[in-house]
C-alpha cells in the first residue's frame, strides 16, 4: 500500500474512483491507499493457492473469492482486497457497498516485502474486526514458509508456522488442506525482487 494518503474522500466518493480505476485501492478513514503492484513470485503461490483451495472446497459449501472482490470492515470502515477470501455462509453485502462482501470466515494474504509489516500488524488488526474470521494466513513468496493464525472461543488468536515443502497447511474452519509444494509449485525463490512497486500513486 502506498504509504502517501490521498485528502479526505467520502466513501461514495471512493466507490466511484474505484469503478474506472486502473488499478485496485484501500479506503480508511476518508483516505484512499493505492495497493502495491505484485511480482510474478507473488502472483504464482496466490494462483496455486486460490487452484488448489478451490478444488478442495467443491461441494462443501463454502465460497471461494479471489483479489477482485472487496471486502469492508463495517466495525473501522475499511475496504481492501484480500488476496484470498472464503465464505462458509451466504456471503453477505455491505450495507453501504453493495460490491463488497463483510463476512469471510478466511482470510489468505501473500506477504510481499512492501506490505509485509501492514499485512502482520494494523491490517491483521482491523481484520481481527471482523467477528466471522476464524482464520488468517500469511504465505511467504520469498521462502516456503507460511503462518496461520486461528481464532480460539477465547476471542485469542493461535499462530502455527508452517515451513519446508514437505508441510502441510491444516485449516481448522473449512475442511481444507494445502500442501506446501502446492502452493509453491514453480515459484522461483531466486528471482524474488527486493521490492516491490507501487501499481500507482494516489489519485
Amino acid at each position: 500500500m502506498s504509504a502517501v494518503p490521498q485528502s479526505h474522500v467520502t466513501y461514495q466518493e471512493y466507490l466511484a474512483r474505484e469503478r474506472v480505476a486502473e488499478f485496485k485501492n484501500e479506503y480508511y478513514q476518508g483516505e484512499i491507499f493505492a495497493m502495491t503492484g505484485f511480482t510474478p513470485e507473488h502472483n504464482t503461490a496466490n494462483g496455486n493457492a486460490f487452484a488448489c483451495l478451490y478444488g478442495r472446497l467443491q461441494g462443501g459449501g463454502c465460497r471461494i473469492m479471489n483479489s477482485a472482490q472487496r471486502i469492508r470492515i463495517p466495525a473501522n470502515g475499511l475496504a481492501t482486497y484480500p488476496d484470498i477470501s472464503v465464505y462458509c455462509e451466504t456471503p453477505q453485502r455491505d450495507e453501504i457497498d453493495n460490491d463488497a462482501f463483510n463476512n469471510p470466515r478466511v482470510i489468505i494474504e501473500v506477504l510481499s516485502k512492501s506490505t509485509e509489516r501492514y499485512d502482520r500488524g494494523v491490517k491483521f488488526a482491523r481484520y481481527r474486526e471482523l467477528d466471522s474470521l476464524l482464520e488468517y494466513v500469511l504465505i511467504s513468496q520469498s521462502e516456503p514458509n507460511v503462518e496461520r493464525f486461528a481464532r480460539r472461543d477465547d476471542g485469542t488468536w493461535v499462530l502455527t508456522v508452517l515451513q519446508g515443502m514437505d508441510a502441510v497447511l491444516q485449516f481448522e474452519s473449512i475442511e481444507a488442506e494445502l500442501t506446501l509444494a502446492e502452493i509453491y509449485r514453480d515459484v522461483d525463490f531466486e528471482n524474488v525482487q527486493d521490492e516491490e512497486k507501487p501499481a500507482a500513486e494516489n489519485v
